[in-house]
């Protein structure tokens, strides 16, 4: 695994343990004191375990597994992708961090910042597809394996329907 979908796997369990945590603490202020959270942190909580811990993880591990960039490519570059990491990483934090901020706070400016938040959440997803788009292809190694069992079949007497004679 490179660096840069090592990142993004690394990042996804520090957002888990930062949305563990913060489960845990609405779990126990709850049951012992009987304070049913606020709708912000729920969503600070949904917030970091869904975009933060599993999206990260997905980007990180699709970056990883799908087939390197044709070399005639126009859209991958690893820079892009960079600043996805960037943009998700900032917009995930700063609506995390506004989130939990208004659950205790009613500034009007914290409204804000959870908007940028999840409008640079948005950006980098659309960015990370747009540029990973390319990358969703068929293998030349599957292909040249298809092509050989074909070779094979026809070679072995198998019918079209797939059944052995």
């Amino acid at each position: 695994m490179t660096e840069l979908p090592r990142r993004f796997v690394k990042t996804a369990f520090v957002f888990l343990i930062l949305g563990l945590l913060l489960g845990g603490w609405m779990l126990l202020r709850r049951e012992l004191y009987g304070e049913w959270p606020h709708p912000y942190l729920i969503s600070a909580h949904t917030h970091i375990m869904f975009v933060g811990f599993v999206m990260f993880m997905i980007l990180g591990v699709a970056l990883w597994l799908f087939p390197k960039p044709a070399r005639d490519d126009p859209r991958y570059r690893e820079n892009r992708i960079e600043v996805v990491y960037w943009l998700l990483l900032c917009g995930t934090l700063l609506r995390f961090m506004g989130e939990l901020l208004r659950s205790d706070n009613g500034a009007s400016w914290l409204a804000w910042l959870v908007l940028c938040g999840g409008l640079a959440q948005l950006t980098a997803i659309v960015l990370y597809i747009w540029t990973m788009w390319m990358r969703i292809r068929t293998t030349t190694g599957y292909k040249r394996q298809q092509v050989t069992r074909e070779a094979v079949g026809r070679n072995s007497g198998e019918m079209d329907n797939g059944s052995i004679e």
